[in-house]
């Protein structure tokens, strides 16, 4: 791919959430492409501070269930909480960032593993996109719902998100782009 193309598929990125996106969802095989994007994220040698849970199939029962649940006790109407339980079974392909955050590492302090964590998310979103695939990174107050943590994550990691994909439910529309002169200032 030129770098003109890439450059392209970048700008052309949109973001969707679940309720946006119907099967098909990226392929085992695809899957592992979005991981190697991932890893390819700045990581100071050997060290990665992330690992991903891949949610997809009848697996979607089972973080519906959780969803609920939290929904549940966060005291949200029936009606909300079952928005929250479909949510989870409708999307294709439901990635977890689980965050190995390691505050004693000699060389790499955890703000730049928390960026390296930042730079895969962004690498995999891209790589979703490039598939054929449309993304969007969610998180809220979920990740720190203890049943949702404790059920995809070990102790001494942290729940950062969910990176969602699937296929785009319908047509996208042209963004309007954000400024650049609001993200851009000079020092002088």
């Amino acid at each position: 791919m030129s770098n003109r193309i890439a450059l392209e598929a970048l700008l052309s990125r949109h973001s969707l959430g679940g309720k946006y996106l119907i099967e098909p969802g990226p392929t085992s095989a695809e899957i592992e492409l979005i991981a190697k994007a991932a890893l390819r994220a700045p990581d100071h040698a050997e060290l990665v501070p992330f690992r991903f849970v891949v949610v997809r199939g009848d697996a979607r029962k089972r973080l519906s269930d959780l969803f609920e649940g939290y929904a549940k006790s966060v005291g949200k109407s029936i009606e909300s909480c079952k928005i929250e339980s479909d949510r989870a079974l409708n999307i294709p392909v439901s990635i977890a960032v689980i965050a190995r955050i390691d505050m004693s590492h000699p060389i790499v302090p955890a703000h730049e593993q928390w960026m390296c964590i930042g730079g895969a998310v962004a690498n995999a979103l891209n790589a979703i996109h490039m598939l054929g695939y449309a993304a969007k990174m969610l998180s809220g107050g979920k990740v720190g719902d203890k049943a949702i943590v404790d059920a995809l994550c070990i102790p001494g990691e942290a729940l950062v998100g969910w990176i969602v994909a699937g296929t785009p439910a319908r047509p996208l529309n042209e963004k309007t782009p954000k400024s650049v002169a609001d993200c851009i200032s000079y020092f002088n």
